[in-house]
């Protein structure tokens, strides 16, 4: 095999396959990327649903601290209240 076949065959085998490699290596650190991307996501995803269900939480409890007093409130008025029966005529 002389020295300009051994090129050729170089050329024509070795770049398509070095080229194969190059765009794998690629590949594999854009699908990294993705990975972390996603990982990063489903976190922020996960910490604001856990804020929303403790705003939604302290709201309810305020809502049940607000009717408990007024419910209160409208129990001693209508206790100190005096209701008089008047006979049926």
């Amino acid at each position: 095999m002389d020295v300009k076949t051994l090129s050729e065959v170089i050329a024509n085998q070795g770049f398509p396959i070095a080229l194969s490699i190059l765009l794998i290596f690629r590949i594999d650190k854009f699908m990294q990327e993705i990975v972390i991307a996603q990982k990063d996501g489903y976190r922020q995803i996960l910490e604001n649903t856990k804020e929303i269900h403790n705003s939604i939480t302290t709201l309810n409890q305020q809502n049940r601290e607000y009717y408990s007093l007024r419910f209160s409130e409208v129990q001693k008025e209508l206790s100190g209240m005096k209701v008089g029966l008047s006979p049926p005529r």
